[in-house]
């Protein structure tokens, strides 16, 4: 039996062709990001056309104060465990810092186990021209690849913090010029974060691959969010772009207290939640021992093998 959920909404495994035919019907791409299986089920289940494993879950799954310390460890089993949920969206595998920046070998190597180890069907790198040559390599080994531009948060500190880029004409048309230049190259999709919507819409509207926005206005191709931030999961800092559809974690944080509460009180566990045994049993094994049947009756002054 196969140990992948089926989703509810009827159809087939989102494709890459799936995913250029709705750009070309003007339908808008749904994206979330997902790193566990219970969320990559929920995800599949609710009809999203594709999921992220982001290295975002170094901030909103491991606590870190930005993705660089992420590995290709971790985002391999991240990646596994989504895999395992999802049956027909598509999925797609951040390439961590330095896991493709040092040479095209490491690159071909990590894009390679995403793929054949973590259950992706696409992965996703960061940067622009710079990066060209390591991505005409992955796509030549029949490795799907989607790009990534704007706020890049593998460069944080080069960027010098979470700014939104894009807004002189100059950094504007260099962002155009490397959307150009990754299509050129082969990326089936690009992500555009946190850049004017004016620029983003320009971008969506020169491009045949789809475009997928964060903090990048209306206009793009498709939509993705980090789903910790939609959830109200991650209450360190929400960014501004963001719409929270849930607050999970004043929920969370509630249910824990009242769980505390209940069982300081001695009111959890219930009686409906014990299990029990049958009472001619428990007498037998009373008997076997040697323990009166209630403790009360036990005389004070006897010896016991418990003391």
């Amino acid at each position: 039996m196969s140990n992948k959920y089926t989703a509810t909404p009827s159809g087939s495994k989102i494709s890459i062709q799936s995913l250029h035919s709705k750009k070309t019907r003007g339908e808008p791409i749904t994206f979330l990001t997902a790193y566990d299986f219970p969320t990559a089920v929920a995800l599949d289940r609710a009809g999203i056309d594709g999921i992220l494993v982001g290295d975002s879950l170094g901030m909103v799954v491991l606590g870190y104060e930005n993705t660089l310390p992420v590995t290709m460890q971790d985002m391999l089993h991240h990646c596994r465990a989504v895999s395992r949920g999802v049956s027909r969206a598509h999925l797609v595998g951040d390439m961590p810092f330095m896991s493709y920046q040092a040479s095209t070998a490491d690159a071909l190597r990590n894009a390679g186990s995403l793929l054949q180890k973590g259950g992706m069907d696409a992965v996703k790198l960061e940067g622009g021209r710079e990066r060209v040559n390591v991505i005409k390599a992955i796509i030549a080994a029949g490795i799907p690849v989607m790009g990534h531009l704007g706020l890049t948060p593998q460069s944080v500190h080069q960027l010098s913090g979470w700014k939104v880029q894009g807004r002189s004409p100059d950094a504007a048309r260099e962002i155009i010029e490397d959307a150009l230049i990754l299509e050129d190259a082969g990326c089936y999709a690009l992500v555009l974060e946190s850049i004017p919507a004016e620029v983003a819409d320009l971008i969506s509207k020169r491009l045949s691959i789809p475009v997928i926005g964060i903090g990048a206005g209306s206009k793009c191709d498709g939509q993705i969010l980090v789903t910790h931030d939609l959830l109200g999961l991650f209450d360190r800092f929400t960014p501004s772009f963001v719409k929270r559809y849930a607050d999970l974690f004043s929920e969370m944080e509630r249910a824990f207290k009242e769980y505390i509460e209940d069982v300081r009180g001695h009111r959890f566990p219930a009686t409906e939640h014990a299990n029990t045994m049958d009472p001619q049993a428990f007498r037998s094994l009373i008997r076997e021992i040697s323990l009166p049947d209630d403790p009360a009756d036990r005389d004070e002054d006897s010896p016991s093998r418990y003391h």
